[in-house]
């Protein structure tokens, strides 16, 4: 019994001193909590009970040169996800609240999970669907406790009071995506941020950004809003006044659609594209810019289904595609303005210089025929603009040469960016041994390849520096015979000149460049940056910057050459056989059709133009694809558009 009674009383004491050294190890860490980590838990406490839930600051507004707004805000439920709560909660709660917040939503519980995994910020909201109806939030309300971390908000959401009027040029806003987030980590950007995706929206993101404030909260346990600690008020994006007519812009989309259904009729019946621009000569500001088809940025301001993504995105008719800057077109007869001035001042032709046109051209056993069956008679310059005679350019390219032929397109701006402030400016190509060898040579062996680069290279520096345009026509003969031993159309060959000297061949310019090189050629000479912002002003109108007009260059051209081209255009609009006689009861108007083949389809049409002939102030530039015949699928939306600028008072 005494032994018993010895064991019992040892194990007692024994687990005495568990007990106490668990106590003083509790005591002390108890201390050390409250001595010494009394700041983290305090503050950990304080999150636990204080939300600081983010206010969307309103993205700047855009508004066309009279004020009238053409993207605005309005105010949308949004639906959230808090954080802080979502941590607290075990799997299977989490794992419930979806399935049922899913099911509200109709969205599938993989999106919902997919919103949660780009979370970067633990105590940042999750941004879970915009444009929520009242109905929605009010059942969201309803079932609080069966949606732990669940909230709503209003948040300001793209709208357009013009509709999908200049989608192109204005772009769209969605939820910035992972690769935006990394290049723009370090100014501000989180998660479900909006982020202007093309367009206007996204050259002038950082502008039109604004400054998210936010609202100090205490939460009970169910994170519902007990009571409001304090305001930190949102800062509005700044607003873009843009050089855009919205009466010409009206015009020159329907303009663009009508075309399109007439040349459909008339049995051209893949003529469902096209575009046009219209600009001010005498500044270079952008009157009208558009794309056909378009598309409705409202559709992706907020929630996109898959159907209506595989319909603005996969279309095969790319409504998408802003074809005013980020496609080329060969320009057809368009380009025979160009042609004409390099012969006039070069000395290739004079005003007086005449050929007789039987509707072929013979040249190195090729045949070149004209677009009218038994030709012109005789031809001089201005009539050759006049009825766009192609025999009468066949022989003034080949007396001018394609390397003087390309530098008078870039003395007028053509084949070089325009730096139009939009993203996806594809800039045209000029027609040249140089760019007829960089597009040809991809196609080659690797071994045949070097060789065509190490001929290129050897010549290089012998062109730059020729010392006259004799000398520098030599070495690209002598270029040519050496590529030709690679490869025969690595070479360029007079017939590259004949065709290029109609608009033909290799040449390939957007609408963009058209109209900007026409404005140059009206207004005598100086090529202007196409611009579309006015000003850029803050929520109080106070001017943050302001866009004046910009000289990309002065052309080295005579006002004389200018003279009889403008000339040469303008009797092109005039009865009996110009071929643009479309502009009745307009101040005068100068202009050139064009008529661009593409192989195993229908032509392009094209027409470029400025008005008034005596004292310009618009020009434009219109293609429609696969249009057929020039003029007779564009003259009347060119006059629909000049209509439109110099009779606003008939598109009230």
């Amino acid at each position: 019994m005494e032994e018993d009674r010895k064991a019992i009383e040892k194990r007692m004491r024994m687990f005495m001193y568990v007990v106490v050294l668990l106590f003083a190890i509790l005591i002390s860490r108890l201390a050390y909590m409250q001595l010494f980590e009394n700041d983290k838990y305090s503050t950990l406490a304080s999150e636990n009970r204080m939300r600081f839930i983010p206010i969307s600051a309103p993205r700047g507004e855009i508004f066309d040169k009279d004020l009238v707004k053409l993207v605005g805000n309005q105010p949308v439920f949004t639906v959230y996800l808090d954080s802080v709560v979502l941590k607290n909660l075990e799997q299977s709660e989490i794992e419930s609240m979806q399935q049922r917040l899913s099911d509200l939503l109709g969205l599938s519980v993989q999106d919902l999970q997919e919103s949660m995994k780009h979370q970067e910020r633990y105590y940042e909201p999750i941004k879970v669907m915009t444009e929520v109806s009242p109905e929605l939030v009010i059942s969201i309300e309803e079932q609080r406790f069966e949606l732990p971390g669940v909230f709503t908000e209003i948040a300001p959401l793209r709208e357009y009071p013009q509709g999908a009027l200049l989608a192109h040029v204005l772009g769209y806003v969605r939820q910035i995506d992972e690769a935006q987030l990394e290049r723009n980590r370090d100014k501000g950007y989180a998660p479900g941020d909006p982020y202007g995706q093309s367009g206007l929206e996204n050259s002038y993101e950082q502008y039109l950004r604004g400054q998210n404030g936010g609202r100090q909260v205490e939460v009970d346990a169910m994170a519902r809003p007990v009571r409001d600690l304090g305001v930190k008020k949102p800062i509005p994006g700044h607003n873009l006044i843009l050089t855009i007519d919205r009466k010409v812009q009206r015009a020159t989309e329907e303009a663009l659609a009508e075309a399109s259904r007439l040349a459909i009729r008339e049995g051209f019946r893949d003529a469902r594209a096209g575009s046009a621009v219209v600009i001010d000569v005498n500044t270079g500001a952008v009157l009208a810019m558009a794309s056909y088809p378009s598309y409705n940025p409202d559709a992706l301001s907020g929630f996109l289904s898959q159907e209506d993504y595989a319909e603005i995105f996969e279309s095969p008719a790319k409504p998408m595609l802003n074809r005013a800057v980020s496609l080329t077109y060969a320009p057809g007869s368009t380009f025979k303005m160009i042609v004409a001035m390099a012969g006039l001042e070069t000395g290739s032709v004079t005003p007086q210089t005449t050929i007789s046109c039987s509707g072929v051209f013979h040249w190195d056993g090729g045949t070149f025929e004209d677009w009218r069956l038994g030709g012109h008679g005789t031809v001089s310059l201005n009539r050759a603009i006049k009825v766009s005679c192609n025999p009468y350019f066949y022989r003034l390219g080949l007396d001018t040469g394609i390397d003087n032929i390309a530098r008078y397109c870039r003395e007028f701006g053509l084949g070089i960016p325009t730096g139009i402030e939009l993203p996806g400016e594809i800039p045209g190509v000029i027609p040249h041994p140089d760019s007829k060898l960089q597009t040809r040579i991809g196609a080659l062996s690797s071994e045949k390849q070097e060789r065509a680069k190490e001929i290129e290279k050897r010549y290089k520096e012998p062109l730059a520096n020729a010392a006259n345009y004799e000398e520098r026509r030599q070495l690209l003969r002598n270029r040519s015979r050496e590529l030709m031993e690679i490869e025969w159309e690595l070479a360029w060959h007079d017939y590259n000149t004949v065709i290029s000297s109609i608009g033909q061949g290799d040449s390939r310019f957007n609408p963009l460049e058209l109209a900007n090189h026409v404005a140059a050629i009206a207004n005598g000479g100086t090529v202007y940056k196409p611009y579309l912002v006015k000003r850029i002003e803050d929520s109080t109108g106070q001017l943050i910057l302001e866009n004046k007009p910009e000289v990309l260059n002065q052309a080295d051209v005579s006002e004389n050459t200018l003279d009889l081209v403008r000339r040469g255009m303008r009797e092109v609009t005039l009865p009996p056989d110009g071929t643009a006689p479309y502009f009745a009861n307009l101040p005068p108007v100068a202009a050139k059709t064009g008529t661009a083949e593409v192989q195993g389809r229908d032509n392009h049409a094209l027409i470029v133009a400025f008005a008034p002939y005596d004292n310009p102030e618009i020009a434009l530039a219109i293609v429609l694809e696969y249009g057929g015949r020039g003029g007779a699928m564009t003259g009347a939306a060119a006059r629909d558009i000049f209509r439109a600028y110099f009779y606003p008072e008939e598109e009230e």
